[in-house]
């Protein structure tokens, strides 16, 4: 019998969530505030500045892409095949891969 190996698949988003919390307990027995790391002017710097270099690394090099994938790919070719079946469904009428299905005769 051939055993299969168990798939590492990373780590799920309640493994995000619980890390988060106990990460946020570590925290706070070492007595460190949250609050005043985020409030501090350094930090407050710092969240400024990667944010601004964010919204320009966006706007000079993922707009262009991104904005092509989601007009022209997702809602020409997805979007509106989707939105065209479920009118066919609602309307009770065959969807696209039903009328494309190969007939099958007995």
């Amino acid at each position: 019998m051939l055993k299969t190996k168990k798939e590492n698949k990373g780590i799920s988003l309640i493994g995000i969530l619980i890390l988060c919390f106990i990460l946020i307990l570590v925290l706070s027995y070492f007595n460190i505030s949250v609050k005043k790391v985020v409030e501090s002017p350094v930090a407050q710097e710092n969240i400024t500045y990667v944010g601004g270099g964010s919204v320009s690394f966006w706007n000079k090099y993922l707009k262009q892409p991104a904005s092509y994938l989601w007009n022209d790919v997702f809602v020409d070719i997805f979007w509106k095949s989707f939105i065209n079946n479920m009118e066919r469904i609602r309307d009770g009428k065959p969807t696209d891969y039903e009328a494309a299905a190969p007939a099958f005769n007995r």
